[in-house]
């Protein structure tokens, strides 16, 4: 098996020395053993849970909330990986469009072909919130609006990394639904019921108010009837709109049964 000194592993992940015995005195990751010497070394474990706590750090989490996450026994390395790179994937598009729109300004600002001014602002991300809100209003009527009222008080006063760290457990918690969808599990499958307990969970913690069974079967209505939703789960895996509505509708029927 291959094993690291402290100094190999720092210059191979460009993290310092010092930082990696701050994170051995604090238990975030542990050196595989420690000579008698008093030498640290690494192995293949360590090596890979390095790169998920730089992963998270990208993400702006704590240390403290990093730590929490990767010892959560839930916790699957391949599951979080894959939601990385969705986000990571997603945040490049972006900023490969919006180089593009600085490109295009600067030939019109010096000399090139003119750009049209709505096309100032091609790659920004667009400002469809009020207009969204009020789709939902219309659809679920007045009720949706106390929800959405609730979520944006719960949301404002969250930290940047409190944030950070519940659009990181919304994107694991898809990634196992959709690696369902992948291995051919049924939508319907109780084997979900515990992915799904985690997403109402994260759903009432967004409203900042309970879930009812009722109220997660219709958002799950929701999700399938919007083509923003749609298009954002399409992304993650071809079919997982539909996929994820019914193992969400599923759920909640069974959720409703008396026990």
């Amino acid at each position: 098996m291959t094993v690291y000194t402290v100094k190999k592993m720092a210059e191979m992940s460009g993290v310092s020395i010092r930082t990696l015995h701050h994170y051995d005195a604090i238990g975030l990751l542990k050196p595989s053993a420690v000579g008698d010497n008093g030498y640290r070394v690494y192995g293949r474990d360590e090596v890979h849970r390095l790169q998920q706590i730089l992963f998270h750090k990208t993400l702006g989490l704590s240390l403290n909330d990093i730590a929490a996450a990767l010892d959560d026994p839930a916790f699957d390395a391949v599951t979080a990986l894959k939601a990385h790179r969705n986000m990571l994937q997603e945040k490049s598009t972006r900023t490969e469009v919006l180089i593009q729109t600085i490109e295009r300004t600067l030939a019109a600002l010096t000399g090139g072909a003119p750009l049209k001014d709505p096309d100032l602002y091609t790659g920004f991300e667009p400002e469809k919130q009020s207009e969204y809100e009020q789709w939902l209003i219309e659809k679920y009527g007045s009720d949706m609006a106390d929800r959405i009222g609730c979520s944006k008080k719960a949301y404002a006063k969250m930290t940047e990394a409190e944030r950070a760290d519940i659009m990181t457990e919304l994107a694991l918690l898809e990634q196992g639904l959709a690696e369902g969808l992948r291995q051919g599990e049924r939508a319907d499958s109780p084997a979900h019921d515990l992915l799904l307990d985690r997403h109402r969970a994260w759903v009432a913690f967004m409203w900042d108010r309970p879930c009812s069974v009722e109220a997660y079967a219709g958002l799950a209505d929701m999700y399938l009837s919007h083509p923003d939703f749609e298009k954002r789960y399409e992304q993650i895996e071809p079919g997982f709109t539909v996929y994820l509505t019914e193992a969400m509708k599923a759920y909640a029927a069974r959720q409703a049964q008396p026990r």
